[in-house]
């Protein structure tokens, strides 16, 4: 019996490490160098541009088509932003169900800077909703294509 307990006990554990292991690096943003300014004129319009930005520099990572019924975690991120798109600072405002998901997407908004300038708004902050596969790959509610 104690023999059994302990095998599942290491499967269960190794299971669960590389359940987390495609959060484990980061990959590098296809965009480099500043993106053209923003021209939005209004907060939610910044956002998609902002939305936008995070897709083109991880198109490796966007899950394509609606999403699963069930999906691994959900976030939510606040990003300051200055006045040259550089990020501030990026919070954790909903934590994800998988902790190894926050400290993944905060690094990701952080490799893909700068962002558009927020030219006609100056320095403000981004709320985005992710929507994270087990896979590791993500919509953003701002370009969501939805849930079956």
């Amino acid at each position: 019996m104690k023999t059994v307990l302990l095998t599942l006990t290491v499967a269960l554990m190794l299971v669960a490490g590389t359940a987390s292991a495609q959060f484990a690096a980061v990959p590098a943003p296809l965009t480099q160098g500043a993106p053209a300014p923003s021209q939005a004129e209004s907060p939610d319009d910044y956002k998609k541009d902002f939305a936008a930005h995070i897709y083109k520099a991880y198109p490796m990572r966007i899950y394509r088509g609606m999403l699963p019924p069930l999906l691994y975690s959900v976030m939510m991120t606040e990003t300051q932003l200055d006045e040259q798109g550089n990020v501030v600072d990026v919070s954790v405002r909903r934590p994800p169900a998988v902790a190894a998901v926050a400290p993944f997407i905060v690094q990701l908004i952080k490799r893909a800077a700068p962002f558009p300038a927020p030219a006609k708004m100056g320095a403000g902050t981004v709320s985005e909703v992710w929507f994270v596969d087990k896979s590791g790959n993500f919509q953003v509610m701002t370009l969501t294509e939805g849930q079956k």
